[in-house]
């Protein structure tokens, strides 16, 4: 099936600074940025650059202190703090570097956290989503029980349980060797295929990057041309 482009990330004019001392470090400085239905996009750059920051605040997380970021056609800032919270819960999903899976819960029970707080049943499909990323033998498992990659693995099936229609990922293939993180990505990649979901990606791996839709190179708070 055709899927005709659709924006659906749009930001205009961010700027983020950061106090150190009495100095503002200016670390977005003007971002202006598109990104389509389905596209698989690669934030590149030099420690520093930004691009840890742009994701951030393309993701919800993190205010920045001037320009919109419009998510699915929604004002995300212009939300109050506790309807930011739920969009963010129903319509995006986050892998970050360090898994963040709570450790005294199971695999399955870690998958089922985003849809415990939106007060849903997502048991079952919980188990379909690890079994799809190759852990279905290990939903009974304790994160100290898991590899690197296979902590990966959930903390993806964790980010899909909601069925987001953007996945946000910061540095998800860090703490992986090369193999397992080409997996990872491979992956992410097929379950935006299969659902048409939007991946942005920060990483410092431009060979990675080569494998997604497009490479946004971020310096000194700015999208490169």
């Amino acid at each position: 099936m055709h899927i005709k482009e659709k924006t659906v990330i749009s930001c205009e004019d961010l700027h983020r600074s950061y106090k150190i001392g009495k100095s503002a470090v200016q670390v977005l400085n003007g971002i202006h940025l598109n990104i389509n239905r389905g596209e698989k996009v690669f934030l590149c750059g030099a420690s520093g650059a930004g691009k840890t920051t742009l994701l951030y605040s393309l993701a919800g997380l993190e205010k920045p202190k001037k320009g919109k970021v419009i998510i699915e056609g929604t004002n995300l800032y212009a939300l109050s703090r506790r309807k930011q919270a739920a969009f963010r819960n129903e319509t995006l999903g986050y892998i970050f570097q360090n898994y963040f899976l709570l450790p005294e819960l199971t695999a399955l029970e870690n998958v089922m956290i985003p849809g415990m707080i939106a007060k849903q049943d997502v048991e079952e499909k919980a188990r379909k989503l690890l079994e799809s990323v190759g852990l279905g033998q290990r939903a009974d498992h304790l994160p100290a029980e898991l590899s690197g990659g296979e902590s990966q693995r959930v903390a993806i099936a964790r980010a899909l349980v909601n069925s987001p229609s953007i996945l946000f990922a910061d540095e998800p293939t860090g703490n992986l060797d090369s193999k397992n993180g080409r997996d990872i990505i491979d992956l992410l990649f097929q379950m935006s295929n299969a659902t048409q979901t939007t991946l942005v990606i920060v990483t410092h791996d431009q060979e990675l990057a080569k494998l997604g839709d497009r490479i946004i190179q971020i310096k000194d708070g700015k999208i490169l041309d």
